[in-house]
């Protein structure tokens, strides 16, 4: 495992925050298959001042009054939406993989940079004109996050932003979820 190198880096808050999560990010080679290096956040989550930072970081881009509730994308995007909740007051949603909600859901099929999947939403996760706020910890070819942003509109939620700690900017993500605006608190 190596740490991201922290020099010369950039994101849409700025080299300051893009230092901060660059230097709390582990590139662990070959997982989950040979060929990938997965960008593992979970040193940032664990060094509370940083957590701390990151979360004030996104709450301060998008605004407290800016969105109704925050939704997290299985699974590291649980440990930012419910943080973003917490402390702005709203509530939190959870889009899952496939078979893991226990009420009528609307469901998105993808590909991966690796595979495919399939993600959820309740149906009744949002009502009608509910400002939704979307995380993620990783935007890489942008499969995930579109499948997610088309499950927030088609179960009534109006998508305000979407916010990921990072971007594999080489991946081109940013370009297929266009026009829809993507902050990223760090890119690569």
């Amino acid at each position: 495992m190596t740490e991201t190198h922290t020099t010369g880096v950039r994101g849409d808050s700025g080299p300051e925050v893009a230092r901060l999560v660059a230097s709390r990010v582990l590139d662990v080679p070959d997982f989950p298959k040979p060929g990938v290096m997965f960008k593992d956040l979970m040193p940032l989550f664990a060094d509370g001042t940083a957590f701390r930072e990151v979360i004030d970081g996104i709450i301060a881009y998008h605004g407290r009054d800016s969105f109704d509730v925050v939704v997290g994308i299985e699974a590291r995007g649980f440990v930012l939406a419910a943080a973003v909740a917490y402390a702005t007051g709203v509530g939190v949603v959870p889009v899952r993989k496939a078979g893991k909600l226990p009420r009528a859901t609307h469901a998105a099929s993808y590909a991966l940079e690796y595979g495919e999947a399939t993600l959820e939403v309740h149906q009744d996760a949002f009502t009608a004109g509910h400002r939704v706020l979307v995380l993620d910890d990783v935007l890489a070819t942008g499969g995930t996050a579109e499948a997610t942003l088309d499950l927030v509109e088609r179960a009534g939620g109006t998508v305000v932003g979407f916010t990921v700690l990072m971007e594999l900017g080489f991946l081109k993500g940013r370009e297929r979820l266009a026009p829809r605006p993507v902050h990223a608190l760090l890119t690569v």
